[in-house]
């Protein structure tokens, strides 16, 4: 195990996270509050970690694949450590646990709540808030790559660890290069978004933090009613950002090189929007007796659908109170989740199409047992060891459902209630059902089941392996 290398890692993070906390410490300054000295407090003592790591120079850079799942572990675990720190020394979240909770919620982009009043906080700290999502969104590790002369193609081992997807591929020869694209894209979504809904009569700081949170399909918002209050011109540029987030950002990578063809070929995408207007519609049939019109209650039903399968976790109505059949498809869409290589959480479409036509090739071999099948994904055949991971991820995610299930139930809450706090944290989409729904929080668990939703977000956004491995200690031993 290089341990010079990880700690050289992690003290790039802990400067970067002190960089990070420098601009809620510029919106205190401009709103005039005093919350802002928290933040520089905090800030102070990151860059201070970040440059006592750095004063041992590392001679091995070198990172091999349990270097750089540890290293990503223990970059957003600690990241999460010091983030929560501003909420609690401010006194707006007066419990560590529940400032740890809501930071852990940010930077992994679930949008699961503790706080029952969200309109209560101050400016600085609303802004952090939402921008742990857009932190979280890509990656911090990812924008470290980018920037960072970190050892060639060692890169790979810590971007593989960070991004989620079946398997984890370049956009280019270098992994730095893939970084800055990948960041470069992120930057342009993001501007974009601000701009649009700037001209659709938000202020520039509502704008902000609200572009922050749906780009990194996180879910955090200014109000009490999430997006119920704005416009249907905001909801609508916020149904479209949160489908172009969740799309693999390699499409768009293809885009700007001129090849629409090869980009709009991906057979991911397909069923990506085929599952989004499919669900839409059928919700739109069931729940169309509550409203005025037709075309309401398709842009109710398709914004949910959105906000769900993208793992971003907004509302523009109370879903919990919709028809059984109509949570039953919400509840599916969350264990769905976006596409593999974008900033939405879940099991993801990609390794979802695996899944069943690995399924259909096993029925197919069991009655024709001469037969040889290969799984086919855009024409190309797929290595057995990713259809094999997939098959691995599915039977870890099942297990982690199950204990994490019975642990969380011990507070006594409805079946129902305790099922989706589990699947809504795993999968990183924010609002569950009951108690847990769009209009309450998880304030009311116990600490041990905070503790336990806690570790489901962080092990649903790192995809299992990384923070399985950190605490498998064989890993850490020299071999």
């Amino acid at each position: 195990m290089n341990y010079g290398m990880i700690r050289y890692i992690l003290s790039s993070v802990f400067i970067f996270e002190g960089g990070f906390l420098l601009l809620p410490c510029l919106v205190a300054l401009i709103y005039g509050e005093s919350e802002g000295y928290c933040y520089l407090l905090v800030m102070g003592i990151c860059i201070s970690l970040g440059a006592m790591g750095r004063i041992r120079k590392v001679k091995n850079r070198a990172i091999y694949t349990r270097e750089g799942y540890v290293a990503v572990s223990l970059s957003w675990i600690l990241i999460s450590l010091l983030g929560a720190l501003p909420f609690y020394l401010t006194g707006e979240i007066p419990h560590y646990i529940d400032a740890l909770f809501e930071t852990i919620s940010g930077f992994t982009t679930t949008g699961a709540s503790i706080l029952s009043d969200v309109e209560q906080l101050s400016y600085a700290s609303a802004f952090w808030r939402c921008f742990t999502h857009w932190i979280g969104g890509m990656g911090v590790l990812v924008l470290v790559m980018a920037i960072l002369p970190i050892s060639g193609s060692y890169n790979m081992n810590l971007m593989r660890a960070e991004s989620p997807g079946p398997s984890v591929g370049k956009l280019v020869p270098k992994v730095k290069s893939t970084a800055m694209i990948l960041y470069g894209i992120y930057i342009m979504i993001t501007l974009t978004e601000v701009i649009a809904l700037m001209l659709a009569g938000l202020s520039p700081f509502t704008a902000l933090t609200l572009t922050f949170s749906t780009v990194g399909t996180g879910g955090f918002a200014l109000l009490n009613s999430s997006i119920g209050s704005y416009s249907m011109v905001v909801q609508t540029i916020i149904i479209v950002f949160m489908l172009l987030c969740a799309v693999n950002f390699g499409v768009f990578y293809l885009l700007l090189k001129k090849k629409p063809r090869e980009a709009l070929a991906s057979e991911e995408l397909h069923w990506f929007l085929a599952i989004v207007f499919g669900a839409a519609i059928l919700i739109t049939i069931n729940i169309r007796d509550g409203f005025d019109s037709l075309f309401r209650a398709f842009h109710t039903a398709l914004f949910q659908v959105a906000s769900i399968i993208t793992t971003t976790g907004f509302a523009t109505a109370d879903f919990d109170k919709w028809p059984e059949f109509s949570k039953a498809v919400l509840l599916g869409l969350m264990f769905i989740g976006a596409c593999a290589g974008s900033t939405g959480g879940g099991l993801k479409v990609s390794r979802l199409m695996l899944l069943l036509r690995s399924a259909k090739d096993e029925i197919v071999r069991v009655s024709h047992p001469r037969s040889v099948r290969k799984v086919l994904m855009n024409g190309r055949m797929i290595p057995n060891n990713i259809v094999r991971g997939a098959h691995c991820y599915l039977v870890i995610y099942v297990g982690v459902v199950l204990v994490s299930f019975l642990l969380v139930s011990l507070d006594g809450f409805e079946t129902t209630v305790n099922f989706t706090a589990v699947m809504t944290t795993l999968n990183n989409v924010g609002p569950g059902f009951g108690r847990i729904g769009p209009t309450g929080n998880f304030g009311d668990y116990g600490v041990l089941s905070k503790l336990i939703l806690m570790f489901d977000m962080l092990i649903g956004r790192l995809e299992l392996y990384p923070l399985l491995i950190l605490f498998y200690i064989p890993r850490w031993k020299n071999k």
